[in-house]
């Protein structure tokens, strides 16, 4: 195998023991293994564990943000490009996952590292991005300053429906949270 595809199984293989048993309980044997690759082969794409770990963040944002223009580019108007993002995170919270869905994925890493970490810091970007999407579609309805408001209550609302939807394994919570964002969106 070439070293991209040596690449591609280590961050498949990261990515599911990551969000199955955590960053910190998940050594590099057991990654290798999975992957099926000598550990040189580790070191040979990715100089520690930190910078695999920091492309799983990476390739999880992208994955979600895949998700979001998916049902982005469907999107006839404003408020459906905002329940876009509801949409997303039920779509991630639909894909096969071993062990069933525990939550977001990026917070579960970020939660087992220092306030100072990089990897919280990549985590809270996306984080960020997810509202900047919400408030760059309110603004079409809305005037900036509510647009920002709303934007921050609805990211408030998706973090508090994953996370239950995380702890019951099933999206249901985040399907509550696109309804209630769809009458908020009516009512405008």
């Amino acid at each position: 195998m070439d070293q991209g595809s040596a690449r591609e199984r280590l961050l498949d293989a990261a990515a599911r023991l990551f969000y199955a048993d955590g960053v910190h309980a998940t050594g590099i044997d057991t990654i290798t293994s999975e992957a099926n690759v000598a550990k040189k082969s580790l070191y040979n794409n990715f100089s520690s564990k930190a910078e695999l770990v920091s492309a799983y963040i990476d390739a999880r944002h992208e994955e979600w943000l895949a998700l979001y223009r998916a049902r982005s580019a469907k999107a006839s108007t404003a408020t459906d490009r905002v329940l876009a993002v509801f949409d997303a995170y039920i779509d991630h919270a639909k894909d096969a996952y071993d062990d069933g869905f525990r939550g977001c994925g990026l917070l579960n890493a970020a939660a087992e590292f220092p306030s100072s970490a990089p990897a919280r810091s990549t985590v809270r970007a996306h984080k960020e991005q997810v509202e900047r999407i919400l408030v760059e579609n309110l603004e079409a309805m809305l005037a900036e300053a509510q647009a920002l408001e709303l934007a921050e209550h609805f990211s408030f609302l998706l973090e508090g429906a994953v996370a239950r939807a995380g702890l019951e394994g099933s999206p249901t919570r985040l399907e509550h949270a696109r309804a209630v964002a769809s009458r908020l969106l009516a009512a405008l």
